[in-house]
């Protein structure tokens, strides 16, 4: 099985990052992740929907050649980061090649609440026309990493055992649902 990765968060430290690496490295052996990077797509210009950017094309390129997306995001604000956000517009509009694509949620924050609200707020993005993905229900497939820096070791590699164990469970739904 073929995935990509997108990361809602380009700093350099970044858990989602990290989240995203860790699931390459552990389940390596069952798919093939590839992260893509984000950090360089213009802002959505709805003037340029139709004839988008070379790197525009290349994106969603990338995601209509793949089985299935996993997006790791943290919480900005109670909600998704703008330039996740803005990834998403991209896919939305002209050639639409989220729709009907198999898409896990996954999310890792310095905080006690974790990313549930972005999570929230990405399904109803994921949700909307012009994505209509096919997203892995919620229950019992919530993965959120709360308080970050002490479940990640200096190397970035996850070590929170429960976290490890849920994430398992998780990724054998994704599998099994696709």
């Amino acid at each position: 099985m073929r995935l990509k990765g997108i990361s809602g968060s380009i700093r350099t430290e970044s858990y989602n990052t990290m989240l995203l690496k860790n699931i390459q490295d552990r389940y390596r052996h069952l798919v093939e992740l590839e992260i893509i990077e984000i950090e360089h797509l213009p802002l959505f210009n709805q003037d340029e929907e139709l004839e988008p950017p070379k790197v525009v094309k290349e994106f969603k390129k990338e995601i209509s050649e793949c089985d299935g997306v996993i997006i790791a995001t943290p919480e900005y604000n109670w909600s998704v980061p703008g330039v996740l956000k803005n990834s998403l517009d991209w896919l939305s509009r002209g050639d639409r090649p989220m729709i009907g694509k198999s898409t896990m949620i996954v999310g890792a924050s310095t905080g006690m609440m974790g990313t549930i609200r972005a999570q929230i707020d990405l399904r109803k993005i994921l949700s909307s026309p012009g994505l209509n993905a096919k997203v892995l229900p919620p229950a019992p497939n919530e993965f959120l990493v709360i308080k970050a820096p002490e479940k990640f070791d200096e190397q970035g590699k996850l070590i929170d055992e429960k976290s490890l164990d849920l994430l398992d469970s998780v990724m054998d739904h994704f599998i099994e649902w696709q």
